[in-house]
């Protein structure tokens, strides 16, 4: 009985597999491999990550530094949310821009939004420790309440652990 009761904790879900769906828009904007891992919640809440398959956290490179600025008047850490229906949070496309990535070898990668929705945190800790968003279960970036879908389920994109 205590075999089989710590065989079962050991195969416990993660926090991200007990109560997320993991969706995957492949090729973002055309881009080969430049996959995008979105993290959907019963209450409709979306977590943009990098999926397993993005060259930033497949080829070892090291990056620089992320940028939230992405036009002269658009800024994703101006964004401030207020109240019950999340006033002031920023309006986003599926293509719109979240943040954009430069690593020490001068690529630059542009993660974008994925689905149509409102910016509800960007997560500022990845400014001061860029390399947090290469390790395992800590890249997180956003946080998005989406308003429709328009992307993979993991059992059409497979995982790659």
């Amino acid at each position: 009985m205590a075999a089989e009761a710590g065989g079962a904790s050991a195969a416990a879900p993660s926090l991200v597999d007990r109560y997320f769906t993991r969706w995957y828009k492949a090729d973002v904007k055309g881009k080969p491999c430049e996959d995008h891992c979105i993290l959907q919640h019963s209450n409709r809440i979306c977590v943009i990550t990098l999926a397993e398959s993005h060259p930033l956290l497949q080829n070892g490179k090291t990056i620089k530094s992320i940028n939230y600025q992405i036009s002269a008047n658009c800024s994703r850490l101006q964004n401030k949310v207020s109240g019950k229906f999340k006033r002031g949070a920023q309006f986003l496309t599926e293509l719109a821009p979240l943040c954009r990535i430069s690593c020490s070898d001068g690529e630059e990668y542009t993660v974008s939004s994925c689905v149509r929705g409102r910016l509800m945190e960007v997560n500022e800790n990845i400014l001061d420790k860029p390399s947090i968003l290469q390790e395992k279960n800590l890249k997180m970036i956003f946080t998005v309440e989406f308003f429709k879908r328009n992307i993979c389920r993991e059992d059409r994109f497979p995982l790659l652990h």
